[in-house]
């Protein structure tokens, strides 16, 4: 195996002791423009490599970053991973991702095995009900940037979307498409973003002298089977619904499939919209109406809060509570032809 370069090495090569050596790539003030330069050059030449956790010991820092989702097989986490990632690594940060399936207590084993990999920050996206997982992340002085999925916590920033926007409109767009009967397949509402989408759909229907129906309402996981399964619960009602605002894409997927199982026509008879805009929305015969929830934006927005908590010299926590706009994006499953 061949023998790694070593400071000593490049200060035998430069005729310079290693001390000086080690204060140039350390970017020392007492070391001249010209010195630090040459050492540099050398190093490079030399194929040296500085070693990651002598230098993480003596700044303090590791350079690594938590990232918690609930899922990674979702184009919208993915894409926030990545926006965190491209925004991130330029300044020398790696991320480790932990997924967490929505649970609880694997949300909590993430979070002590990050503290304990000595992470410069956490971002995350929680499904936990509890604060106190938190605070001993606070407790250890270390940045904690919320995405998507938030808790309110004072000292503590968080980038989401106007979920209560999102299902707002995509019920207002169902009414002005002439729908009366509109029923909302809704996520876990403990969790923020789904009551929110939830009180927008209850909101729309109110404003626009539309009765609200508990029976229309289901509970349901964001996978097809579930959406599935809870059309086919829905047309068992009288009357039964004729269209469906879903907190889910997957979930509108499912449902989608069972009507045309059912013969029903989509969206002439039976119309239908998401939320989160993943990528099979748009390719599918019969494309999906849907929310877009701008997860690039979100990513790369967090990843800057970040980056100026660890940049800031004072001991006053930064706390920027941002919430970006959606879009509805109509295509064929509600939008009525002649």
């Amino acid at each position: 195996m061949k023998k790694k370069t070593t400071i000593y090495d490049i200060a035998e090569k430069l005729g310079i002791t290693a001390a000086t050596v080690s204060r140039a790539l350390n970017n020392n003030s007492k070391i001249s423009e010209t010195t630090k330069k040459l050492v540099l050059k050398t190093a490079v030449e030399m194929n040296y490599e500085q070693n990651k956790l002598a230098l993480a010991l003596k700044s303090g820092k590791s350079y690594n970053v938590g990232v918690v989702v609930p899922r990674i097989d979702m184009n919208f986490f993915g894409s926030i991973i990545r926006a965190i990632e491209d925004e991130l690594a330029p300044k020398g940060y790696h991320i480790i991702i932990c997924q967490t399936h929505g649970d609880e207590s694997k949300e909590n084993e993430s979070i002590d095995t990050l503290l304990n990999a000595q992470v410069d920050g956490i971002l995350i996206s929680s499904s936990n009900k509890e604060i106190e997982p938190f605070n001993r992340v606070l407790a250890k002085n270390i940045p904690l940037v919320f995405f998507d999925r938030k808790k309110t916590m004072k000292g503590v920033s968080s980038v989401v979307i106007d979920d209560f926007e999102g299902g707002y409109n995509a019920t207002l767009h169902l009414i002005k498409q002439g729908y009366t009967r509109i029923a909302h397949l809704s996520g876990n509402r403990s969790i923020e973003i789904y009551k929110n989408r939830y009180l927008g759909y209850k909101q729309a229907l109110i404003d626009n002298g539309l009765e609200f129906n508990e029976d229309y309402v289901i509970q349901t996981s964001s996978d097809r089977i579930s959406g599935s399964n809870s059309l086919k619960s829905l047309l068992k009602l009288n009357p039964a619904p004729n269209a469906i605002f879903s907190a889910s894409d997957l979930a509108a997927l499912g449902a989608i499939q069972e009507l045309k199982l059912k013969h029903i026509k989509v969206p002439n008879e039976f119309a239908v919209v998401g939320f989160s805009n993943e990528p099979f929305t748009k390719f599918m015969e019969l494309s999906i109406s849907t929310v877009d929830q701008s997860p690039l934006e979100m990513g790369k927005i967090a990843a800057q809060v970040f980056l100026e908590q660890v940049a800031s010299t004072t001991d006053e926590k930064i706390e920027k509570n941002i919430v970006l706009p959606t879009e509805l994006i109509i295509r064929k499953s509600s939008a009525l032809v002649d």
